[in-house]
């Protein structure tokens, strides 16, 4: 699959794509149709619900947000679909407030928020691997707010633990760039996400080498997602199955 043959368009969703159609280390590319990587649902209109439920089969949502966050903002028409809804929250280690998971400082160090988020969530990690594993909760859908940072090291754990090389995964984080500007836009209009600093700032920067030297360290501390998921109550045959529905 091409970049653009990736992109989901809907009408009131900004920042959804397929995770098939990347590259294998062993050749070949990843599934397509099985897993997608999105902001925030609650906003989708009934055309939106259409193209997920009934044209991509959407059967499970992961919602990665913090549950009071996930609870206040809730999951809009999608979460009177008929589809399943679960919600994994990604959070630092040391603290829970959504103020910390989204600052609105200008500066951030994202490679160092991310391990962060990944030692905080290792729950959420091996739970989200699990449930695409299962082609019974296919297709598999995980979000958070803006799709870049919780949903982000989610992903790179997932692909790496597939065989998709380090670059690519860090090119597919990097097309969140392309909506940035329309992302952020939806969710000022939300009142707990109205102090995001600007696109390319803080938090909202999106810059490629944040997400490489993440696995770059999950390599170097654990050899890689799947020893890191293994590691955390995955079983061989949940790992066997997951790489089986990315990669087939």
């Amino acid at each position: 699959m091409s970049e653009a043959t990736r992109w989901l368009d809907l009408v009131e969703v900004d920042n959804v794509r397929d995770l098939g159609g990347l590259p294998l280390a062993g050749g070949g590319v990843t599934r397509s149709g099985v897993a997608y990587r999105a902001s925030t649902l609650q906003q989708a209109c009934a055309a939106d619900v259409t193209e997920l439920v009934d044209v991509r089969r959407l059967r499970t949502v992961i919602d990665l947000r913090l549950p009071d966050e996930a609870a206040r903002e809730g999951h809009g028409l999608l979460g009177d679909a008929g589809v399943r809804v679960v919600n994994l929250p990604v959070r630092k280690a040391d603290a829970t407030l959504l103020d910390v998971v989204v600052p609105s400082g200008t500066s951030a160090d994202l490679g160092a928020l991310y391990w962060q988020l990944l030692a905080g969530s290792t729950e959420a990690f091996v739970e989200s691997a699990r449930i695409i594993a299962d082609p019974e909760q296919h297709a598999v859908l995980f979000h958070c707010a803006a799709g870049k940072d919780r949903t982000g090291v989610i992903a790179a754990v997932l692909l790496d633990a597939v065989g998709v090389p380090a670059d690519a995964i860090a090119a597919d984080y990097a097309l969140t760039s392309e909506r940035a500007a329309r992302v952020r836009e939806r969710l000022v209009r939300i009142p707990a996400y109205q102090n995001l600093p600007n696109v390319g700032q803080g938090v909202f920067a999106v810059d490629g080498t944040a997400i490489a030297s993440f696995v770059d360290a999950l390599r170097a501390t654990y050899g890689g997602g799947g020893e890191f998921l293994l590691r955390h109550g995955l079983t061989d045959a949940e790992l066997a199955g997951l790489r089986a529905a990315l990669v087939g």
